[in-house]
């Protein structure tokens, strides 16, 4: 059997700062299964829109179409958590751990206070409504005014260590 990590799972830890051996941590922000299963509409939507017109092969057509559309939506949501090379990647934004003061774990219980109430509207968010958890990120960079990053993640604790190794 293959010792791989299932999609979604962070990646094993590397020996060391990350480099030609790849990232300290890694992981995938999949959509949930209801997320998938919200977008069915548009597969039946493809096949009624195409049925009056093209028949039953444009029927078929049409909800390969809207199949199609729904993966592209869905897997451009699929953004990636990473710390290497020295940086905290979430989605397309990164910061240099160098900056990084302090990593605290958000538990699912705390979550919708620390989005809310409790958020510093200077703060950066790369959330996904799917994922229960996150981290709070510091930052000490007097240049910069945004004080933390909420990070969803479904492994908080192991990426506040894989944060505290790459500093």
């Amino acid at each position: 059997m293959s010792s791989a990590p299932r999609p979604g799972s962070p990646a094993p830890a590397a020996d060391g700062p990350a480099g030609p051996a790849g990232p300290v941590w890694r992981e995938r922000w999949w959509p949930a299964v209801t997320t998938w299963l919200s977008w069915l509409p548009a597969v039946a939507g493809g096949a009624l829109i195409a049925l009056p017109v093209l028949g039953p092969p444009g029927a078929l057509a049409g909800a390969l179409l809207g199949a199609a559309l729904a993966v592209g939506v869905l897997m451009s949501m699929a953004a990636t958590v990473e710390v290497s090379e020295g940086r905290l990647r979430a989605g397309r934004a990164a910061v240099p751990l160098r900056l990084v003061s302090r990593v605290e774990v958000v538990p699912a219980a705390e979550r919708r206070a620390a989005l809310g109430t409790r958020l510093d509207a200077r703060a950066h968010l790369a959330v996904r409504s799917w994922i229960p958890t996150a981290v709070r990120v510091h930052l000490d960079d007097p240049a910069d005014p945004t004080p933390y990053w909420v990070v969803s993640t479904r492994h908080p604790q192991q990426l506040a260590d894989a944060i505290a190794r790459g500093r």
